[in-house]
């Protein structure tokens, strides 16, 4: 039997990992500026569905969930001003 307490564990592991996955992206978007291998349909229907997910988390109150989603939410979001701001 799954008790809460390991299913947060796993959440939080889940979290770190899908989040810390999409940091190399971001981060060499950043220092490159360069979008050209962006898409902007892409990113525009992610960040929306990263936010649908922080909506969904915080109404469940799933932190792991919230906490990952409010980051990548964040980091998508730059990324998508930048495609928009650089194309």
């Amino acid at each position: 039997m799954i008790t809460p307490a390991l299913s947060d564990v796993i959440g939080y592991i889940a979290a770190i990992l899908t989040t810390a996955s999409f940091v190399p992206q971001a981060w060499h978007t950043f220092q490159t500026r360069d979008v050209r291998g962006i898409s902007l349909g892409m990113y525009s229907a992610f960040t929306a569905g990263v936010a649908c997910w922080l909506i969904y988390g915080l109404l469940l109150g799933a932190w792991p969930v919230v906490i990952a989603n409010l980051i990548t939410l964040g980091l998508a979001a730059a990324i998508l001003v930048m495609k928009l701001r650089y194309r």
